[in-house]
């Protein structure tokens, strides 16, 4: 199995180019649920130990269905599938950069949740129109075990995100520890108390907002806790183009206007948007990727943990 490495801010995708497994045709919808049913310790090797680490994303490339794109993706962490991912796209998009399949202009990628378009620019920064966004819920109210009553926003920008602000600890690299303890207690509390996404789908990405390190640089520094309870290192591009709803629906933020968040490491991406019929948004997202690494994956038969250390304990011989 073949794998190229990048990363975007500082979060890195690892591509499986070559040599994954065969999910058949139809819509990418359909093959991420085989993926997941049939072929999960592919997703294991890749991301978890002693291959990968808990703040990995892989991407497995595919054949597209959606007519007009360059290449079909499923994106997936340490513990499953991801609807979509914006830092991972535009990392995606150097890879096929490096590899000489693609140059600068606009490509059609189909993924999960739908086509999403990626422009790549001479310079190498890539633009990402993802999926519509929006908001569901304003100043929902928490309580909180071990913290208190936090108060958030619910919404959609590729996965769900619970957005805080003016609650939890200063959001900073030197409070990583308590920013991650603090979201878990957030996420927890979410599932307790039943507050889900449209069709009762788990909201399991927290995103916490402080002001930028450097106003001249960020509007705004976020922290991100992803479903694997890694950080996201980058400024999340799903939970930039959820943060954009929010601002949209809001009022405090005009369409075209670029938005600057930062993430925790302080990389930066730009967001504007165009909005939509239903209060929705088509959010666009810019950054950069490089990539820095090639590898050719050997799965040894007397090797236990070819398949990745799981997060649940399980046969290593089993899909």
């Amino acid at each position: 199995m073949k794998i190229i490495d990048s990363h975007t801010g500082g979060e890195p995708t690892r591509i499986v180019i070559d040599g994954g497994p065969d999910l058949g045709g139809g819509p990418l919808a359909d093959r991420v649920r085989r993926f997941r049913d049939e072929h999960d310790r592919i997703r294991s090797a890749v991301c978890n130990e002693p291959r990968g680490h808990d703040a990995m994303v892989g991407g497995l490339l595919c054949e597209p269905h959606a007519p007009d794109c360059v290449c079909g993706v499923i994106f997936f962490n340490n513990v499953a599938p991801l609807g979509m991912c914006v830092h991972g796209t535009i990392g995606l998009v150097a890879t096929l950069a490096h590899l000489g399949r693609i140059g600068p202009g606009e490509w059609g990628i189909d993924t999960p949740v739908g086509v999403v378009r990626a422009t790549l620019d001479e310079g190498g920064r890539v633009t990402v129109a993802n999926v519509p966004s929006y908001r569901t819920e304003k100043d929902v109210l928490l309580s909180v075990p071990h913290v208190g009553e936090v108060r958030g926003d619910v919404a959609w920008g590729g996965n769900w995100f619970f957005l805080i602000e003016d609650s939890g600890p200063p959001v900073n690299f030197g409070n990583l520890e308590q920013l991650t303890w603090f979201g878990g207690c957030v996420r927890e509390a979410l599932r307790t108390e039943g507050f889900t996404g449209d069709d009762g789908s788990e909201i399991d990405h927290v995103e916490i907002f402080g002001p930028p390190g450097d106003p001249a640089v960020a509007d705004g520094r976020n922290f991100v806790l992803c479903p694997g309870g890694a950080y996201d290192r980058s400024p999340c591009g799903t939970g930039t183009s959820a943060k954009l709803a929010c601002l949209a629906a809001d009022g405090k933020l005009a369409p075209g206007e670029v938005w600057r968040q930062a993430g925790i490491l302080d990389s930066v991406f730009e967001g504007s948007y165009t909005p939509l019929e239903g209060g929705r948004i088509l959010p666009s997202i810019s950054g950069r990727a490089w990539v820095n690494g090639e590898s050719n994956y050997v799965f040894n038969e007397s090797d236990p943990f070819r398949y990745g250390i799981r997060t649940q304990p399980s046969n290593p011989d089993a899909s």
